[in-house]
């Protein structure tokens, strides 16, 4: 046991660093793919058997490449992105959804809340957060809202749209090996559990805290109680851009670039009257989607590295004994296990996909100590906590600072009920499929 033991402290020290922000997680998981296959006895260079399964060659090539059709889609759904910025879509979704909302703060909270739900299907990364989130914020603070309920409300969104960008679908796909049924289905279910869990905050902290009216926000004009927002909109008609990927996929059973594909030219056809112009917007907005994904790239290419060292037949035979006698296999024992643990999923930690995580999911399903839906539906239940209130999220940093708010105090707010989601999603799950 001494091996996994070692493996485990490596875990723990690699996590501490991501924590104390002393290693970045793009650097933090290629270092650990490496020190995990060394500390197995995996070699550098292994040519003889199974066609050279070495550290060089298994592990830092083909795990490089091993999430690549994962990577291409996020590429592709924030070109979609992209155009969506460039061309208006997106600020006009917030306005129409400030405007239904009239002057009515806890109405105006929840539309735009929704109407972040819907952007975030499709687009991504700091840059459509900032650009999104400086609408947002003003205009809930403006009608009265807290910057912290501000915060949160728009955070939940976030959360909800995630589980519809289907670009993080073919991510699941690729590390857990789940049918896209699966998927779909607990995404829808997950996502109706976030939007209770974000009206039952709004409901509470509404009542908690009362309304504090502000004087003006600098996104909009306010006149005869009606919200008013200037700047050129969209055409109505390409409003459905963000809905034609996902229509695509989840009724059409298309594949996700071409559905991707399809939502780019659609928006360009939609918004753009001069074929010149659609081609310069086209080829400017192409460059920007790759600039933006760059860094959801290279944290896939790392976690890429460590699924094939956690899964190399070396260190997965010294792993085993440990993760079988870890993880518990009844439903009451599944069902506490991921639910008190759903923190693990902050920071990277051992409970989250997109760091530390992915690897031991990957081992879990790999031994058959749970059915793959089952694991996607516990890393996915817990993920939650992750997405919504990780105060090492880039999105969570940029929001708390602009709205003039402590990250960790966003964090304090919104753990409780995330927490509670996370274990209502494990529940589901073990009745869905263990």
């Amino acid at each position: 046991m001494i091996v996994p033991i070692l493996i485990i402290l490596l875990f723990l020290v690699i996590s501490i660093l991501m924590i104390t922000r002393k290693m970045p997680t793009l650097l933090a998981l290629p270092v650990l793919a490496i020190g995990v296959a060394l500390i197995a006895g995996v070699p550098l260079l292994n040519p003889i058997k199974d066609g050279d399964n070495g550290i060089l060659k298994h592990i830092l090539e083909a795990g490089s490449i091993r999430l690549a059709s994962a990577y291409v889609a996020v590429i592709f759904g924030s070109w979609l992105g992209q155009i969506m910025n460039k061309t208006n879509i997106a600020e006009t979704i917030v306005k129409y959804a400030a405007e239904l909302g009239g002057d009515r703060p806890f109405l105006i909270t929840i539309l735009l809340t929704a109407a972040v739900a819907v952007l975030f299907t499709t687009i991504g990364g700091l840059g459509a957060v900032i650009m999104i989130g400086s609408i947002v914020i003003p205009i809930m603070v403006s009608v009265g809202v807290s910057s912290m309920i501000a915060v949160c409300m728009f955070l939940f969104g976030l959360g909800i749209g995630l589980l519809f960008n289907i670009s993080n679908w073919s991510f699941y796909l690729n590390v857990i090996k789940v049918p896209m049924e699966s998927i779909k289905l607990f995404a829808i279910i997950l996502a109706v559990l976030t939007a209770l869990t974000g009206l039952i905050f709004a409901i509470v902290e509404f009542k908690k805290n009362g309304i504090k009216f502000a004087c003006s926000a600098p996104a909009l004009n306010s006149k005869n109680g009606e919200i008013k927002l200037e700047n050129k909109k969209a055409p109505i008609i390409s409003l459905l851009t963000p809905i034609i990927p996902i229509i695509l996929v989840m009724f059409f059973k298309w594949p996700i670039v071409p559905a991707f594909l399809v939502g780019i030219l659609y928006a360009l056809i939609t918004t753009q009257r001069k074929f010149n112009k659609a081609i310069n917007m086209l080829t400017k907005t192409g460059f920007d989607g790759v600039a933006d994904a760059a860094p959801a790239v290279i944290l896939m290419i790392g976690i890429g590295m460590l699924l094939n060292s956690l899964m190399h037949p070396i260190v997965a035979e010294k792993m085993k004994p440990f993760i079988t006698a870890v993880v518990p296999t009844s439903s009451i024992g599944y069902i506490l296990f991921f639910s008190l643990l759903a923190p693990l999923a902050l920071y990277r930690g051992p409970l989250n996909l997109f760091g530390l995580g992915s690897g031991i999911a990957g081992l879990i399903v790999s031994f058959n100590i749970l059915p793959a839906a089952t694991v996607m539906s516990a890393f996915l239940a817990v993920e939650r906590v992750q997405a919504i209130a990780d105060p090492t999220n880039t999105h969570n940093v940029w929001l708390s600072n602009y709205a003039g708010v402590d990250v960790n105090q966003v964090l304090a707010k919104l753990l409780p009920y995330v927490w509670v989601l996370a274990a209502a999603g494990v529940v589901v799950g073990r009745f869905l499929w263990l």
